[in-house]
């Protein structure tokens, strides 16, 4: 087939070689011979029209009717010839589309006529009018000329040349016409006709130059040309002696003598190189086309006999090769999918079953299909090492997140009861510090849980409060004090999802507290929808592009199996994994504040609405459960913010998973009286300040007060103006520093 293709586009150059220098004649005696009597008449008509504008006299109106019924004949002849059938048919586009300029062209010739017969028009307008039609025949010309014969295409172009500046000469006759009509030159018409002198002799000089060599009589002709040699001499005395508003230093008929001559010898050197042309290419076109035959029968014979040979010495490779192609396409389609599927639900897969060994021979194809064999046994073994590599590194990040889990569970439980004996409020406070990290650990445990295909231990038997699932999700972010929780509704959260919507919430929480400034603020909402509850997480950094996005949202929507190489968005891997698990859809978007917006969609299967009146609990490893306590927290140096006590959910002793401390709004009314005390009220982001010594038992808050009233009996005035001086100058610099603690606690906010 390759052979065929190669003889047909061999054979299609040539016969095209053929046509194309066949084409010559045709395009001899269709455009080329009625265009150059065309273009006689337009440049006798040229020169009447001129004259008979400027004088009247000189050119009567019989002779330029006359003349205009010769151009209109030959336009009509033009027009015939170039319409006919085998001229389109020969013509290239280009050559149709520069034939029908010129019509349109010659069509707008009456319309210059009749302004010069009303004296519309000046000298320049008329020649113009006449010289658009005449540019056009030369554009055709110049598409002639692209024959695939290099010598006959020079040779073509150089008898346009030399046909051009024929025009060129007629355009100075027309030109210096006018002007002996008139008598004098004008402003512009000296340089004008300095232009069209130098532009003549310049593609004289270059067409002489071509002719030398293919034509030698018609540049020896041209060279000793005595009407050429006049007609510059002439040219030479009107372009240095001519100056506007001085004659002419020619006469009429001087010039027309010079112009008359050389024009016609110009006509004739064309009209007869154009003839030897002619000649030339027809024995090229014959030899074209016998070349055409012989290179058609013996490529036609090569065809035939590479077929046969390929028909009878390619069939048996052909079916041995097919046989191996089945092979692999089994291979690729059918049994490694189905092996890697295996590998994938954990059963074991035996590589030399799997992968049997083909059997082609001893020739070359047999070889392949041996190497074959030896690459579907490394590619079966490949995958089910990478399967085992994979399966243990789940094995070995789930055994160490429960160990770490294990060691984190024990630390709550012991911070809570360091934190239930202390009083001291800066040693309690260093406590919860600890206690705030410690739920940050067991954060990170849970992510190689959930790294490792798992599920996490915590769960809750019952609904929580959403506001509760948020906070809780605050409990694990470091920067906690610079997110502020807009009202969440009277909505509930089923115990199922209770633990791993914290723990997604508190990884998108964390990432946007991260990747924003620390001076500003991170703002979570939510509110119910139509398809169950948003909950929008929006921060006010720098935010991501169309195309972050846009991928982001595919990774969390389609997450991709976990490796080794995607460490670098491990928060992200978690998140798509706990929002699969239970149906949840999550979304960024460009915030409206420069930053990022993350849209978490909880399914109406997992939200209940209205009040949640019933305590909720949290199991730990599947150990135990039990019920939290209520306890009261407070901040120092802060003044109220929300009146109104502030809990905290903290759980009994010896419980294997703690509930992490949690601040929550003022209670719904679920806790006790005698466990609630007046606190300092809460911060703009809804944590609570911490007043010193607010939950210490009556006993000890009385009894220095009794101690103090009965010394007051026994003081001096003086001792008591001392006492309250001192006890002014000290509210007054407590004042002081409150103020300031106010201050450093507005600017960290």
């Amino acid at each position: 087939m390759s052979l065929a293709a190669l003889w047909v586009f061999a054979a299609w150059v040539t016969v095209r070689d053929g046509l194309n220098l066949a084409w010559v004649a045709v395009y001899d005696s269709n455009v080329a011979q009625p265009s150059e009597s065309l273009l006689l008449e337009l440049q006798k008509e040229r020169r009447l029209s001129v004259s008979r504008l400027v004088n009247p006299a000189l050119v009567p109106s019989a002779d330029l009717a006359v003349q205009r019924g010769r151009t209109d004949a030959a336009a009509g002849e033009f027009r015939r010839l170039a319409r006919t059938d085998i001229m389109r048919f020969a013509a290239t586009d280009e050559l149709r589309r520069r034939i029908d300029r010129t019509f349109r062209q010659l069509d707008q010739l009456g319309s210059a006529r009749h302004a010069v017969d009303a004296r519309q028009v000046d000298r320049n307008r008329a020649i113009d009018a006449y010289n658009d039609p005449i540019d056009s025949l030369f554009q055709t010309y110049y598409s002639l000329a692209t024959l695939d014969d290099d010598e006959l295409a020079k040779d073509t172009r150089t008898l346009i040349s030399l046909n051009w500046a024929r025009e060129l000469i007629s355009r100075e006759d027309a030109l210096l016409a006018g002007v002996i009509a008139t008598g004098r030159f004008g402003q512009a018409e000296v340089a004008q006709f300095t232009q069209l002198v130098g532009a003549e002799r310049n593609v004289m000089d270059l067409a002489q130059a071509d002719l030398e060599e293919p034509l030698p009589d018609v540049y020896q002709r041209l060279q000793k040309s005595a009407a050429l040699a006049r007609l510059h001499s002439l040219e030479d005395l009107v372009a240095q002696q001519g100056r506007p508003g001085l004659r002419v230093p020619v006469s009429g008929e001087q010039w027309q003598s010079a112009t008359s001559a050389v024009l016609t010898q110009l006509h004739d050197v064309v009209s007869g190189a154009g003839e030897k042309m002619i000649e030339r290419a027809t024995p090229v076109a014959a030899g074209v086309i016998i070349r055409l035959v012989l290179a058609g029968v013996l490529g036609l014979v090569a065809v035939i006999a590479s077929i046969v040979l390929s028909v009878t010495t390619a069939r048996a490779l052909v079916r041995q090769l097919e046989k191996l192609r089945e092979a692999a396409l089994e291979l690729a389609n059918e049994r490694l999918p189905g092996v890697v599927f295996r590998l994938a639900q954990g059963e074991k897969v035996d590589v030399k079953a799997e992968a049997p060994p083909l059997d082609f021979g001893p020739d070359v194809i047999g070889q392949v299909g041996a190497a074959f064999n030896t690459v579907q046994e490394t590619a079966i073994r490949t995958a089910v090492e990478e399967a085992q590599l994979r399966q243990s590194i789940r094995d070995i990040l789930l055994s160490l997140a429960r160990r770490t889990q294990s060691l984190v569970h024990r630390q709550l439980t012991l911070l809570d009861v360091m934190e239930r004996r202390e009083s001291d409020p800066a040693e309690l406070k260093d406590l919860f510090r600890i206690d705030h990290l410690a739920t940050r650990m067991r954060r990170n445990a849970e992510n190689l849980i959930v790294l490792s295909g798992a599920s996490p231990a915590r769960a809750w038997r019952r609904s929580v409060p959403m506001v509760d699932v948020v906070r809780g999700a605050l409990a694990e972010v470091e920067d906690y004090t610079r997110v502020t929780v807009m009202p969440m509704g009277e909505t509930a959260l089923i115990g199922r999802a209770v633990g791993d919507v914290i723990h997604l919430l508190a990884e998108l929480i964390e990432n946007a507290v991260s990747f924003s400034p620390p001076y500003t603020m991170v703002q979570v909402g939510g509110q119910a929808v139509a398809s169950g509850y948003a909950i929008e997480i929006e921060d006010r950094g720098l935010g991501m592009s169309a195309e972050d996005l846009e991928a982001t949202n595919q990774r969390i929507a389609d997450p991709p199996e976990f490796n080794l190489s995607s460490t670098a968005r491990l928060g992200l891997y978690v998140v798509s994994r706990l929002a699969e698990r239970h149906g949840i859809r999550v979304s960024l978007k460009a915030s409206p504040y420069g930053g990022t917006t993350a849209v978490v969609l909880l399914p109406r299967d997992l939200v209940i609405e209205g009040e949640n009146d019933a305590p909720e609990e949290e199991t730990g490893h599947g150990l135990g459960r039990r019920e939290p306590a209520v306890r009261k927290i407070a901040l120092v140096g802060v003044p109220d913010a929300v009146p109104g006590p502030v809990q905290e959910v903290v759980p009994v002793p010896r419980a294997p998973e703690p509930p992490r401390p949690v601040p929550s709004g003022p209670p719904s009314g679920g806790a006790e009286p005698d466990s609630l005390a007046s606190t300092g009220g809460f911060t703009p982001s809804g944590l609570p300040f911490r007043v010193p010594q607010a939950n210490l038992a009556p006993a000890l808050a009385e009894e220095p007060r009794r101690e103090t009233g009965a010394d007051d009996e026994d003081r001096s005035p003086d001792d008591i103006r001392k006492i309250m001086g001192s006890f002014q100058s000290g509210t007054r610099r407590g004042r002081s520093e409150a103020a300031k603690l106010l201050g450093e606690e507005e600017d960290n906010l």
